[in-house]
């Protein structure tokens, strides 16, 4: 249950904040409904409470995991022959992103600064990787009680050699 004020994660759309929580009747049937801008749109929201295991809304990360996040970031690129092909690695990243875990979608970023590395990303890959850097970048900044500069930088320093 989460509280007014209370910041989280929406899947896919990165952090939001919870404005308000209202009970709305609909067909008759009353339900509570958070109320939730996505920070980084200033976008508005509606979610019934009783849907926020299904879509996957979750507390921000703890310690723990910032610095798993950090490690996955970190790990070296593996030799792993050539790549599927864009189709389906385009239905990874996108599974990923939308699972709201913030550990699959450091990998999606790291794996796309790598084909970076050696080859010009298309506009899809640039796209995604433009995406998961943002949720990644979003997130850790505020599980850090950091600027999302600092963060950007540090990211930027773990792939830029």
């Amino acid at each position: 249950m989460f509280k007014i004020g209370d910041k989280a994660v929406y899947p896919a759309q990165g952090v939001v904040e919870v404005k308000a929580i209202e009970a709305k009747e609909f067909s008759g049937e009353k339900k509570e409904f958070y109320i939730l801008r996505i920070i980084d749109t200033d976008m508005t929201i509606m979610l019934p409470t009783t849907n926020v295991d299904t879509v996957g809304m979750r507390c921000l990360i703890d310690q723990d995991h910032v610095a798993r996040v950090y490690g996955i970031l970190r790990e070296e690129k593996r030799a792993n022959g050539s790549l599927p092909s864009w189709s389906r690695r385009q239905k990874i990243y996108q599974d990923k992103i939308k699972s709201g875990d913030l550990c699959e979608v450091a990998q999606v970023l790291r794996e796309l600064y790598f084909i970076k590395e050696g080859k010009d990303l298309s506009y899809g890959e640039k796209k995604y990787l433009e995406h998961a850097r943002r949720l990644v970048i979003q997130e850790l900044a505020y599980a850090k009680g950091a600027s999302e500069k600092q963060i950007s930088d540090e990211v930027e320093k773990i792939f830029v050699h």
